[in-house]
């Protein structure tokens, strides 16, 4: 049994190294001209100049792409977190007919690609002209962290004894009393899930943010980061400047709730 956990810990810290080392190629590429990625891109950089990154973010024009990531991001967050939380606690603890009918329709969302749905988004959008608003990006973001979300709320709040509800309806309290006082401070470990794994997704979408918004001055930081790259050339250094900046905020988000997030899930797949 030692031996089997020994190799299971290993192929954990192998998965590791395995998703780092595109990172950390990533960043030590920035510091590298175009022509050294080319003729060496495993090698080393021969000095570090962190002027990289300052004249990546004007050049590029990323405040402007970060800040509308950053509200859209934002506002697919609170919808999803609210409407999640809500539901989660209606499907795990409110008996009524078509529950999990219910349950599983959402559950079917985490299964369906988005191409399986896109073509009649695209026409919804185009009758309710939305297109080249936030709304664009908000609203199929919110559908698309919604499934995920409320599994994770579900399954946590599934976890927790019974009898924590049931006093608090002989104390009298209603259906919404108990979510706001008893529930929602007990679920913060799944909220903190959600806020995640939402914003992961939000932050890093590429495809839509692509196809509905073309205003500039509402694109987004992955769409946005096609300014770098013309028909003929693409300027990698600035590019993987760029990307660096692009992707430790949401590296920095994840450490600093490790705890968090690997209580959450734990917590959700075991019944109190």
């Amino acid at each position: 049994m030692k031996h089997f956990k020994r190799l299971g810990s290993g192929l954990i810290y192998l998965y590791a190294v395995a998703a780092l080392l595109p990172l950390i190629w990533m960043f030590l590429s920035s510091f590298k001209s175009d022509g050294q990625i080319a003729q060496n891109p495993l090698g080393l950089p021969t000095h570090f100049d962190l002027s990289v990154f300052k004249q990546s973010w004007s050049d590029g024009g990323l405040g402007l792409y970060a800040i509308n990531s950053f509200i859209v991001t934002l506002a697919t967050v609170v919808i999803v977190l609210f409407t999640s939380s809500m539901a989660g606690f209606a499907l795990s603890r409110l008996k009524f007919k078509g529950n999990k009918l219910i349950t599983g329709l959402f559950l079917l969302g985490l299964l369906l690609p988005i191409q399986a749905y896109f073509i009649a988004q695209n026409q919804m959008f185009d009758y309710f002209h939305l297109k080249d608003t936030r709304f664009a990006l908000i609203i199929p973001y919110t559908a698309m962290g919604l499934p995920l979300a409320i599994w994770l709320v579900k399954t946590y709040i599934d976890s927790l004894p019974k009898e924590l509800f049931e006093a608090a309806r002989i104390d009298g309290a209603s259906d919404l009393q108990t979510y706001r006082t008893l529930m929602l401070p007990i679920i913060r470990p799944a909220l903190i899930n959600v806020i995640i794994f939402t914003a992961l997704g939000a932050w890093n979408e590429f495809l839509l943010a692509l196809l509905y918004i073309q205003n500039e001055s509402l694109k987004t930081l992955p769409a946005g980061l096609l300014t770098y790259s013309s028909r003929y050339e693409t300027n990698y250094q600035l590019l993987f400047a760029a990307l660096t900046m692009v992707t430790v905020p949401m590296i920095v988000l994840y450490i600093a709730f490790n705890k968090q997030i690997t209580r959450g899930l734990t917590q959700g797949s075991l019944k109190g």
